[in-house]
């Protein structure tokens, strides 16, 4: 049996990278997408091939652009020879308060975030019907609680949330579409969330009272992808109960 072909947006970091590494390890060839973070996604490329040879290939692309994200499913089909998982990952993350939005801060976190994802599940829902595959999206638990000051933000992964259960509608029978709504994982490299008293509050709102790792959303993702064949329009909350004692 061939390998599965996984393309992966914003693979080169944090959560990205880790999902990559577990599904490569779980036997996958990667075709991994960065936009600027080509010294990563070098690296981590160096790393798997040298693990399997010849097993991640990359795609630089700004996913903003609606009309490159056809190209980076095609350059995937082509390198691999198949397509049977999309994994859209890259998302942009920062306050927008009431007062303060601007079109630009609307066009990049809704594109990011919603607009993308959809555009590219589009592209690729020809070559995953044919393999009968599946898309994993990754979005948010506050797409269904929101946090003060994150309006766009919160706006666009309920998008994301609903936009899961309606290509599980769409794509059905042959292309399984779930999610993954990470919790407190990896704090955001922003110096909003820098202060360890407010990072206490919010470990205190878990249930488990501790911080996760991307290593919790990659076993999410790959337990999707291959132990889950019965399970489509579902979005899993990885969050140690957080999203319940809010």
């Amino acid at each position: 049996m061939e390998p599965n072909v996984v393309l992966i947006t914003g693979g080169a970091r944090r959560v990205g990278a880790a999902i990559c590494r577990m599904l490569h390890a779980s036997g996958a060839n990667i075709m991994l997408h960065y936009r600027s973070s080509v010294a990563q996604a070098r690296e981590l490329q160096a790393e798997l091939n040298a693990a399997r040879a010849d097993s991640v290939a990359l795609v630089q692309a700004d996913l903003l652009n609606v009309a490159l994200l056809p190209s980076v499913v095609s350059e995937t089909v082509s390198r691999f020879g198949r397509l049977d998982v999309l994994v859209n990952n890259a998302s942009s993350f920062f306050p927008s308060p009431i007062g303060e939005i601007t079109e630009q801060a609307w066009e990049d976190l809704i594109g990011t975030n919603l607009k993308t994802p959809l555009f590219l599940s589009q592209a690729a829902s020809p070559h995953l019907k044919r393999s009968h595959g599946c898309i994993v999206n990754i979005v948010d638990i506050h797409a269904d609680r929101p946090t003060r000051s994150y309006a766009v933000y919160s706006a666009a992964k309920g998008g994301l949330m609903a936009l899961t259960r309606a290509l599980a509608c769409d794509l059905a029978p042959e292309v399984r579409v779930n999610g993954i709504s990470p919790g407190v994982i990896l704090w955001p490299e922003d110096e909003r969330w820098s202060d360890e008293l407010a990072r206490q509050r919010i470990i205190h709102t878990t249930l488990l009272k501790r911080v996760g790792e991307p290593d919790d959303i990659a076993r999410t993702a790959r337990f999707l992808i291959y132990d889950a064949p019965y399970i489509t329009g579902q979005v899993i909350a990885v969050d140690a109960g957080r999203s319940i004692h809010l």
